[in-house]
């Protein structure tokens, strides 16, 4: 009864923690798909320029660790130039995990928008539809149908992903956690903290699942 006890009363700053940890992972994959759009779209771009540009962003955010790239956010620009530093921990862990979602996402939708019949770019041009309107009207719409299972995966990484903000000081699961068992000397609060996150994922993986169902062509 006293280990069931001492849960019970972990159970409010765990809450806490998750609400940072969903919150951040809710804002980032949003940023992050958005950015993602044009990243894959100057990727498939006709000019040598754009193209390189955003392979090399592709590969840069793909080829080194989240890690690094959220230290570096946080503690890296203010050395560069002081106008740069970023005080806010969950400003700066949502700039470094939306920078990376990009990365990811951008291959997801390129392969989406290349998966698309030819056909369609050719029957658009003909009837007279620009490059862009192609995209937005035609090409994007469809190509949704198949991200919904690429990015619910993305999304489950990054949210368990989200527990290395912990390492910056910022109030998630995984650092609300750390403090108590640092201050209780009881290892016991990882049980809890475990089963959150379980519990978040399965929510998440839930929700993707019946959006696939009803919109996916992965039927």
């Amino acid at each position: 009864m006293d280990t069931l006890e001492k849960i019970i009363r972990w159970i409010p700053q765990l809450l806490d923690g998750a609400r940072i940890t969903v919150l951040l992972t809710l804002c980032a994959v949003t940023a992050g798909l958005f950015l993602s759009i044009f990243l894959a779209l100057g990727e498939m771009s006709k000019s040598k320029i754009i193209r390189g540009i955003c392979h090399a962003y592709v590969f840069f955010f793909r080829g080194t660790p989240l890690l690094m790239q959220l230290y570096f956010v946080y503690y890296g620009l203010p050395e560069i130039n002081k106008a740069l530093t970023i005080n806010n921990q969950f400003l700066a862990a949502f700039i470094a995990y939306s920078l990376n979602c990009g990365a990811y996402c951008s291959e997801i939708i390129r392969a989406a928008i290349q998966s698309i019949d030819k056909g369609q770019f050719e029957a658009s041009k003909v009837l007279g539809m620009s490059y862009f309107q192609t995209m937005r009207l035609i090409i994007l719409p469809q190509s949704i149908r198949r991200l919904i299972p690429p990015v619910g995966n993305e999304f489950i990484m990054m949210l368990k992903d989200a527990s290395l903000v912990s390492l910056i000081a910022l109030a998630d699961i995984t650092k609300v956690t750390r403090s108590i068992q640092s201050s209780t000397a009881s290892s016991l609060v990882y049980i809890p903290a475990m089963i959150l996150y379980l519990v978040i994922t399965a929510l998440f993986t839930l929700v993707f699942h019946l959006l696939e169902k009803k919109h996916s062509v992965y039927e």
